[in-house]
């Protein structure tokens, strides 16, 4: 694990109480393959959960089912390592940029966009 650089030990450009978060403290994060730029999965993060992706260099969510910190890959193995995060225009959605280790969806796929709703 040590070979992928992360930005471990990071500091926010953007302050995390300039963010817009919903009512329960919680920001929406789109998390995309840096490698592939493939959409993997949407998460959500806290106060808490942002700096601690930053301090670790591993993805870190707020689980709203378990409400409580959730480290992705903790049990699976499957960790995504954080290359980037940006905040959009308005301040309302995080893009983290990472390299994924294994699958990024429970389901075992690849990523969690994997059902087809429509298209043209």
């Amino acid at each position: 694990m040590s070979e992928i650089t992360t930005v471990a030990g990071a500091v926010s450009a953007v302050d995390f109480d300039e963010f817009k978060l919903d009512a329960n403290g919680l920001i929406p994060c789109i998390v995309q393959s840096v490698e592939t730029n493939e959409v993997l999965m949407l998460a959500y993060m806290n106060k808490e959960s942002f700096y601690k992706t930053l301090e670790t260099g591993y993805m870190t969510y707020f689980s709203r089912s378990r409400q409580s910190l959730w480290l992705k890959g903790e049990t699976s193995g499957h960790f995504q390592y954080v290359k980037e995060l940006v905040i959009d225009c308005d301040k309302d959605t995080i893009l983290a940029k990472v390299i994924q280790i294994g699958a990024a969806c429970h389901t075992g796929n690849p990523t969690c966009f994997f059902t087809s709703l429509a298209s043209v």
